[in-house]
């Protein structure tokens, strides 16, 4: 792949390290690291998108044990490109459409070399200032970006904090929640508390639900309906909630989408909130893709009302150029949630922390080591500032519109719900199906054409895609956002598309 010489590897400098951080190699293995990334990043629409290797590959092609003596990067490389590469989906690719982004940079992958470089375990104030002023100030200008409430940034009465993922804001916001409303009740009536979301809330809700001790009965998936575009209905949530009080259970945690993984519904905040309000709950807004996007004046609209929310969540590992890991949390009353994942070690005492002048961001958080992840993200806003990343989300949106236009103009399909950001959700029409083949087409066969349809378009290697079912219906999900994606490419998966449906309905003709 690309300049670099794996056929004739240098002498093995390895087995001369005068120990594991040897600067001398790491200068010269560093630029032959950069090589081969540039590389990966230049040769990438060769590969297949979604891999083609089969279960169990990799175990047929690698020793069995570690080796003994030291082997040269060139021989790791070289093994890296033959084997490993062969075993990825490609999510750089700019043919890569499916689930969500997961955007890189350049700045992002910088930021991630310096996150590596100092290595720092910033559990506390003490442990790397820096690292943790950083952080305070990064979440204040996100905040600002999206023209959040003073409520919830640092400049104002409270403040947000990086965390890995949003299953662990999801974990912390709701141990929060619980051991707020259980101070008031009782631990004794944990049995009693609720959670709810919507049918197209993201699994992680009912998955941390059952982490913090929520019985499983105790979760509500409220349905939603093709007539709202799959928004929660604040009108059915009350309904709900006084059912479930009528019942003796005690309503304590809402988690309101603006993005939903199936469709980018956006649930009503303001709304949301004041039924939230007049029951004493709990309301956490995850915005993991679509946040990315409301820092454009044209889709700050999606997070009106955030001002009732209790806690605010982003991934900024998603569409925000940052790379892996880096979910964005903003919290109202950071008190309480300290209160719930507070640590008092001896080891870790020290007078900055006794003074309270200082944010311990241990108590903000699951574990108690964490990353310096807030260097990366001040590059990516330092490297490209507001205008250009208002420029490359709006160039994604901008390509959606171009699929989704592209998917209107061909009267086979349709598109299932309205586009909200860079996300078509489209299918084979069932017209153009019961056209194709006499037989009455139900939903099942509808849905199983669809299923061919992805699966042929997949199997090409060319574009990847996926696919959600929503009010029963088998949807494909064409996700523009990749940091690579240019309007060719755009064009071409169209292309795809159209050259297995035409296979697809021919063979359902028969």
């Amino acid at each position: 792949m690309g300049s670099l010489n794996f056929d004739h590897p240098q002498e093995n400098n390895s087995a001369h390290m005068s120990g594991p951080l040897d600067l001398v190699e790491l200068r010269r293995q560093g630029h032959m690291m950069i090589d081969f990334i540039t590389d990966y990043y230049q040769n990438i629409e060769k590969h297949p998108v979604l891999s083609q290797v089969q279960p169990g590959y990799l175990k047929q092609r690698l020793p069995e044990s570690a080796p003994y003596n030291p082997e040269p990067m060139e021989t790791i490389l070289r093994d890296v490109q033959d084997h490993i590469v062969p075993g990825l989906t490609h999510w750089q690719s700019p043919n890569h459409f499916a689930y969500f982004p997961a955007t890189i940079s350049t700045a992002g992958f910088l930021g991630e070399m310096l996150t590596t470089c100092f290595n720092v375990v910033g559990f506390n104030w003490m442990a790397s200032p820096a690292a943790t002023e950083l952080e305070t100030i990064v979440m204040d200008w996100l905040g600002d970006m999206l023209k959040l409430p003073n409520s919830f940034l640092f400049s104002g009465t409270d403040g947000g904090v990086l965390h890995g993922s949003t299953h662990e804001s999801v974990v912390c916001t709701m141990a929060t929640a619980r051991d707020q409303i259980l101070s008031r009740i009782g631990e004794e009536n944990i049995g009693k508390l609720v959670v709810y979301g919507s049918d197209q809330t993201h699994s992680v809700i009912q998955k941390v639900s059952q982490i913090v001790g929520i019985s499983s009965k105790n979760f509500r998936a409220i349905e939603t309906t093709i007539s709202s575009s799959f928004a929660l209905s604040p009108e059915t949530l009350r309904l709900t909630v006084c059912s479930d009080m009528e019942a003796g259970l005690v309503p304590f945690y809402l988690c309101a989408t603006v993005g939903t993984t199936a469709t980018t519904a956006v649930d009503p905040l303001g709304p949301l909130c004041d039924v939230a309000k007049d029951y004493g709950m709990w309301v956490h807004v995850d915005a993991a893709y679509a946040g990315s996007a409301c820092i454009c004046p044209e889709f700050r609209q999606y997070i009106d009302g955030i001002e009732g929310a209790n806690s605010f969540s982003f991934n900024a590992q998603k569409w925000f150029f940052t790379a892996l890991d880096c979910c964005c949390l903003w919290v109202k009353n950071p008190s309480a949630l300290t209160k719930s994942m507070s640590t008092d070690l001896e080891v870790l005492r020290n007078k900055a922390s006794e003074s309270k002048r200082v944010v311990d961001f241990k108590d903000w958080q699951i574990a108690l080591t964490r990353r310096f992840r807030a260097i990366k993200l001040w590059l990516v806003l330092r490297s490209y500032g507001v205008a250009n990343l208002r420029n490359f989300l709006g160039s994604h949106v901008k390509m959606a519109k171009r699929f989704e236009g592209l998917v209107r103009t061909d009267e086979r399909f349709e598109v299932v719900v309205p586009r909200n950001f860079a996300l078509v959700c489209f299918r084979i029409s069932p017209s153009a199906i019961s056209k194709a083949n006499p037989t009455p087409s139900d939903e099942k066969c509808v849905n199983e054409v669809n299923c061919k349809l992805l699966e042929a378009i997949n199997g090409s290697g060319r574009v990847y895609m996926s696919h959600a079912v929503v009010g029963g219906m088998y949807v494909l999900r064409c996700a523009i956002g990749a940091s690579l994606t240019e309007e060719k490419h755009v064009a071409m998966a169209w292309k795809v598309v159209q050259e297995h449906v035409d296979a697809i309905l021919s063979l359902t003709m028969y």
